[in-house]
């Protein structure tokens, strides 16, 4: 299922599935809103994106009433998150997935936003799109490899080969083509073993991590975890992205690789997605293609009508 793609003057909805836009946060979000008036895209927030009832985020049932109501809107194009976070999962079950259906949208964000990007596209086959968050547009401008992505895909509906901003490298050899689905490792490990996980048979994986919640003896272990439920006996690639907790001694793709050393699928490393980078618009649910071996991806089919 794909949404339409935005247009000049359309209105987006922001949501705070996750942590609240509190104290410095407001100005962070409000110069985001900015950016994207500077592309002629606008919005508005939702009701409790800046709700702290828990103390420490908005209730499950004000996050999904918020979620619901921007699909239930006919003049909202899109459902931005406002950030990141810890606790999006809590509102998957409050979602309402049959309204997303009769009124599929563009649905964006990123780190925690993991959990219910993949929600959505498992419970309605909607593609959804990982690249960032209205927030994290504070640090970027109009002319940022990361905005011009953004307007690729989601205004032009281009598809085609992504563009690179870092240099790419191939971990493991091979060429294979499928729906890709992943992102934010942490958040990820919510998902497994529930009805909000994609089917990941045959599918192509993507992962990153947050070095300052997720330190590399963590990646391991939850790397591991994933091996117990085996997804990585199910996948037929995997792209990992940029980590900023990298040493001399080791980095992120030391720990994959020491995880994953006995399969055979293409493993392709990139830094143009993930924490503390540019990121290339990523569609979950979407058709590329993985070629490690000549490092490139190619999205195939459209992600946008």
């Amino acid at each position: 299922m794909l949404a339409n793609k935005l247009k000049i003057g359309d209105t987006i909805g922001i949501v705070s599935p996750s942590t609240p836009i509190m104290g410095d946060r407001e100005q962070a979000l409000d110069k985001g809103r900015n950016l994207l008036e500077e592309i002629g895209i606008n919005s508005v927030k939702g009701n409790y994106v800046n709700k702290n009832t828990l103390g420490y985020s908005a209730t499950k049932e004000e996050k999904a009433e918020d979620i619901n109501n921007m699909f239930s809107d006919k003049n909202i194009k899109g459902v931005f998150s406002s950030k990141g976070g810890e606790n999006s999962f809590t509102c998957l079950g409050l979602i309402d997935y049959e309204n997303i259906k009769k009124n599929p949208k563009i649905v964006y964000g990123i780190s925690d936003a993991t959990n219910y990007l993949n929600a959505i596209y498992a419970k309605t086959g909607l593609i959804t799109f990982h690249q960032s968050d209205v927030k994290s547009f504070s640090m970027i401008d109009k002319d940022s490899f990361e905005l011009q992505d953004f307007k690729r895909r989601l205004i032009d509906g281009e598809i085609g080969k992504i563009h690179k901003n870092s240099e790419w490298k191939c971990l493991k050899k091979g060429i294979v083509e499928g729906i890709i689905v992943g992102g934010n490792l942490k958040s990820l490990m919510n998902l497994l073993n529930t009805e909000y996980m994609p089917d990941v048979t045959d599918k192509i994986l993507f992962l990153e991590a947050y070095a300052s919640s997720t330190p590399l003896e963590l990646v391991d272990c939850y790397l591991s975890v994933l091996k117990y439920h085996k997804i990585f006996d199910k996948i037929k690639g995997l792209w990992i992205g940029h980590y900023h907790g990298d040493t001399e001694t080791i980095k992120f793709e030391d720990v994959v690789m020491n995880n994953l050393k006995e399969y055979k699928f293409p493993i392709l490393k990139c830094d143009d997605f993930g924490h503390n980078c540019e990121n290339v618009v990523i569609p979950i649910g979407g058709k590329i293609k993985l070629d490690a071996t000549n490092c490139e991806v190619e999205i195939l089919e459209k992600i946008v009508n």
